[in-house]
């Protein structure tokens, strides 16, 4: 486990960083916008029929942060505790909630304003934590309501939910793999599920994939979308054990990370670019990991369509030395916003 997370720190797609690109000022370059001081915002989703942005928080001493979409205020949500023990049965307690370092995010709409969040945890525990969410106030509360442990010796990357409450989680490197195999496109991760009433996550065989990264499932629950950062692509699976490889995007121009299902139903990617010579050219197995998680480069948007794996470029950024190392691209009306695994801010912007 221990070797497993200090390789993570290493690596630059989704390593749990501590390097922060630091600059005082907050002014828009170029037409990109910034929300100053949320740290390591890895990923971000939207409450759902809010106003309200959730975003993890991949360093110690803060669990998620609570943008308003309109304002741009934000802050450090306190977390309330009630353990569904009929639910999460296996999960032995709550987690101390400063320790939590949180990764990839998932949230499933319920009735009235109420909603569940599901978060990659690392830190405190390598595990899924879930929280109710009730949006019924001036600003979202979140209860912790349990957990799904991982197996012993590995580290989920990101999290999507099915509508019976059923999760499935990626892992990018399996014990052995590493990060210059992904990059030479060799096997490194896998799919696992977990479903209520089970003791633990079950791999999905013919999951594996370069850097297995992102995922999402289809409104019907049919099928699961992974990112491959290593292939620069995302893939249609069966949900089915074993899993069918259904389709798949083309190689993407950037190195994808998170994915999420758009309120339109397409799905939306985003990272940064691959080929830029000034950061010495596309990634490899013989590239410096340390230029490449420190030299900034620009940001694309991306979104695909599911039934297709047609995509279309939304948004590209220039490179800007203060925020770099994009993740994701989040849609709320006319904006976006960029989440980011190494980064005192989040970016945002109007659509073109």
């Amino acid at each position: 486990m221990q070797s497993i997370k200090v390789f993570l720190i290493l690596v630059i797609l989704i390593s749990i960083s501590k390097i922060v690109w630091s600059q005082p000022e907050c002014e828009s370059v170029e037409g990109v916008n910034f929300i100053c001081g949320p740290v390591n915002a890895e990923d971000l989703i939207l409450v759902p029929n809010t106003d309200w942005i959730v975003a993890s928080a991949m360093a110690p001493d803060t669990a998620f942060y609570l943008i308003n979409a309109i304002s741009g205020a934000w802050s450090a949500p306190e977390i309330h505790v009630d353990h569904d023990i009929v639910a999460y049965p296996l999960c032995p307690s709550a987690p101390v909630m400063g320790s939590l370092e949180t990764h990839g995010l998932n949230i499933r709409g319920g009735s009235g304003n109420q909603s569940t969040l599901y978060s990659v945890v690392h830190g405190a525990r390598e595990s899924i934590e879930v929280f109710a969410v009730d949006a019924s106030g001036d600003s979202p509360v979140l209860t912790w309501k349990g957990c799904v442990l991982m197996p012993e010796g590995l580290a989920a990357n990101s999290v999507a939910s099915f509508a019976d409450g059923s999760l499935v989680a990626t892992i990018l490197l399996m014990p052995g793999k590493t990060f210059a195999d992904s990059i030479a496109m060799r096997p490194t991760g896998a799919v696992v599920k977990w479903s209520p009433g089970e003791s633990g996550f079950t791999l999905i065989e013919n999951s594996e994939l370069p850097g297995n990264n992102g995922i999402e499932v289809s409104a019907d629950g049919n099928e699961i979308y992974v990112v491959s950062s290593g292939f620069q692509t995302i893939v249609a699976f069966s949900n089915t054990n074993p899993a069918r490889q259904l389709r798949t995007t083309q190689q993407l121009p950037i190195t994808p990370d998170n994915v999420h299902r758009g309120l339109n139903g397409m799905l939306l990617t985003g990272g940064m670019k691959n080929d830029v010579p000034e950061c010495g050219g596309a990634p490899s197995p013989q590239h410096d990991l340390g230029r490449l998680a420190t030299c900034p480069r620009g940001s694309i948007a991306i979104e695909v369509d599911p039934a297709t794996m047609q995509n279309q470029v939304l948004v590209e950024t220039p490179a800007i030395p203060s925020f770099s190392n994009a993740t994701m691209v989040l849609i709320t009306g006319s904006k976006y916003w960029l989440g980011t695994f190494s980064g005192d801010r989040i970016a945002y912007g109007m659509l073109p």
